[in-house]
């Protein structure tokens, strides 16, 4: 559904905007149309569907879980997250010379802008205009988030390696005390009131989810089948109109229509390596660790076996001490043991010799006194 709506969307863009040449008296200058809707999306004066049109100086407003995308005349996509108020200020383009200038207006909430043809053969000439200061396209893809203290710019790609020979996207995130080149994908900088710009850092996890949850509503939207066919009826039904009103024959259209596929393609190919390119890395990372890992581990091995040894070794001598130990205490309460025992001994022979002793005394005092009576 969405390659048929690019194909056919993007045709009678470029033939309408032919058509704003020829009626330039008209006040409302047409620039792009509503390529998909989620939600609630209107203007300051009328509410917005899947296929209408967009006109310059127009304030397009997103209600919260709401978001709309925009296609533009030289294929540009800007993509209108939750609670967000964007202003188209400025679109020149000149279809033969795919030569222009695009300029809007962030005033809050999200943006996400995929480049076209104006930037692709001129990459300055994309601007978007922030409370903090300027976001300069270098003929890329990136999202901005305009908060109430800041605002903070994320570049998605293409990335500078990638396959399909596609100029390196760039954003130039500037203001009156400096500036700062996002020139890496998934590059990060943020832009505070009466500051410089951040330098360019990897994006978080956290700074990723945030980035993606303002663009759900949108990436959610889905059509019913009832809804398709009309969306087709219509977008046949304007391109009929609009070719027989400034003459294009069928095979000009078929080059209109070839030129716009081949675009398309080209986008999501060079979407497609990106993500190979960056998978490929992660697994080489992966594999790396793994080997580094491996190596380790015989390593740790030995490691743990050498303690092993040593805890062993060191139980033993601890056991043996021990022994030794017990050993001289035993030896020393034998040794304590025989003396007691010799001295218990020592006294009951000095114990009997002392009685002895007495006794013979007695006897002999007995005895004298015999003697004298």
């Amino acid at each position: 559904m969405k390659k048929f709506l690019n194909i056919f969307v993007a045709s009678l863009l470029s033939v309408c905007f032919s058509l704003t040449l020829l009626h330039a008296n008209e006040k409302k200058k047409f620039i792009g149309v509503i390529g998909a809707i989620s939600g609630k999306v209107k203007t300051e004066n009328r509410e917005l569907k899947t296929g209408d049109k967009i006109y310059l100086n127009e304030m397009i407003i997103s209600s919260s879980g709401s978001g709309a995308q925009i296609l533009l005349l030289d294929q540009s996509t800007f993509t209108i997250g939750a609670d967000s108020e964007v202003v188209m200020d400025t679109f020149i383009y000149d279809p033969n010379k795919n030569d222009g200038e695009i300029v809007a207006n962030v005033k809050k909430g999200s943006l996400k802008v995929i480049s076209g043809l104006i930037s692709k053969k001129n990459p300055e000439k994309l601007t978007v205009n922030v409370p903090e200061g300027t976001l300069g396209s270098r003929g890329t893809e990136f999202q901005t988030i305009v908060d109430k203290k800041k605002t903070q710019t994320l570049l998605i790609g293409p990335g500078k390696d990638n396959t399909l020979g596609l100029r390196a996207g760039a954003v130039l995130v500037a203001n009156n005390k400096g500036s700062t080149l996002l020139n890496n994908p998934y590059s990060v900088s943020t832009m505070k009131r009466g500051k410089a710009p951040s330098q360019a850092q990897k994006i978080t996890k956290n700074q990723l989810k945030k980035f993606n949850k303002k663009m759900k509503a949108i990436r959610i939207a889905k059509l019913d089948t009832s809804t398709k066919k009309e969306l087709k009826k219509e977008i046949k039904q304007d391109l009929k109109k609009e070719l027989k009103s400034l003459g294009f024959t069928k095979e000009e259209v078929k080059v209109l229509v070839k030129e716009n596929v081949k675009k398309n393609k080209e986008i999501k190919n060079a979407k497609a390596e990106d993500k190979k390119n960056k998978t490929n890395l992660n697994n080489k990372k992966d594999n790396k660790k793994k080997a580094k890992v491996e190596k380790k581990k015989p390593k740790t091995k030995k490691k743990k076996a050498k303690l092993k040894d040593k805890k062993q070794k060191k139980k033993k001598k601890a056991k043996v001490k021990n022994n030794k130990k017990k050993k001289k205490k035993s030896k020393v309460k034998n040794k304590k043991q025989k003396k007691n025992k010799a001295k218990v001994k020592n006294k009951k022979q000095n114990k009997k010799k002392s009685k002895n002793k007495n006794k013979n005394k007695k006897k002999k005092k007995k005895k004298k006194k015999k003697n004298k009576n």
